[in-house]
């Protein structure tokens, strides 16, 4: 079973910024795993693994957690955790804990962020992260870095979101640099039930493009139905989310031709929220 679990953590390392780790933004939720992770619009509190500019849309106190299992492999999970408080004078403070690997080998990324706005549609969001990475019987390592976002409202149906990571070149213990991106992406609301977005992020060292599409759709106020795309590697994605009140409850999995599913799932608890009837980009 190890060498199994080894045999795919060195699949995890084909070099496609989507599967590296290095502390890079994983899924916004499995609302964004649905999605394709096309979340650089999320204004909710899955925003804090995206695009942390988004936190300033926030209008309630919010948590989430997150898991997945990679693959179905034992001992290849993530589990992230988020809370976020909005101050009406201050801005946005928010805290998020990212966790992958197993016993053998295992990342942690701790991230404190402040997200605020400047005019009533446009927010801008930094976060510090630390990174420690520990390799059993080879000890661990550290590093510190950031994260930038901005996300601008250009209509009620229409977002533009920006986000980098790690924007200048951060040396690790190991002499390799801290694997960087930059990512944009829109998001379009047709109606009151419907999301549709669309990313595009670029590897700051020279690793190709990857595009993302999603869309969500609300048949009911309580109930969504999710699907996406995403490439390099081609994954497809679907999932769906139910909400009662403040309480999100959200599950997804995506789909690679050889190494098979990944199945995901999010809780989410928006502190005083109240039912609405349409969806948040």
């Amino acid at each position: 079973m190890r060498a199994f679990q080894l045999l795919c953590f060195l699949l995890l390392l084909i070099p496609c910024s989507v599967w590296s780790q290095g502390g890079l933004p994983q899924n916004a939720g499995a609302r964004g795993a649905a999605m394709g992770n096309a979340s650089a619009t999320f204004t909710d509190i899955n925003s804090a693994f995206s695009n942390q500019a988004g936190l300033g849309f926030l209008e309630h106190m919010s948590f989430t957690a997150y898991g997945e299992r990679r693959f179905l492999a034992d001992g290849l999970n993530s589990f992230l955790f988020a809370g976020a408080y909005p101050h009406k004078k201050f801005g946005t403070f928010g805290l998020s804990v990212n966790y992958f690997g197993f016993q053998g080998y295992n990342e942690q990324k701790v991230g404190l962020a402040y997200a605020r706005k400047l005019f009533k549609r446009m927010s801008l969001g930094v976060q510090v992260d630390y990174l420690g990475t520990r390799i059993a019987e080879y000890g661990s390592a550290h590093a510190v870095t950031f994260e930038l976002g901005v996300l601008v409202k250009i209509t009620d149906q229409f977002s533009l979101g920006a986000h980098t990571y790690s924007p200048i070149r951060i040396k690790l213990p190991n002499q390799d640099f801290i694997p960087g991106n930059i990512k944009i992406g829109a998001a379009y609301q047709p109606g009151e039930s419907v999301v549709l977005t669309a990313e595009l992020e670029k590897g700051l060292d020279n690793h190709p493009f990857i595009g993302r599409f999603g869309v969500e759709y609300w048949p009911v106020h309580a109930f969504a139905i999710r699907a996406g795309v995403s490439t390099d590697p081609v994954l497809a994605s679907f999932g769906m989310g139910v909400r009662f009140k403040g309480l999100y409850i959200d599950v997804a999995a995506n789909y690679h031709m050889v190494l098979g599913f990944t199945p995901t799932m999010s809780l989410s608890y928006v502190v005083g929220e109240k039912s609405k009837a349409e969806p948040k980009d």
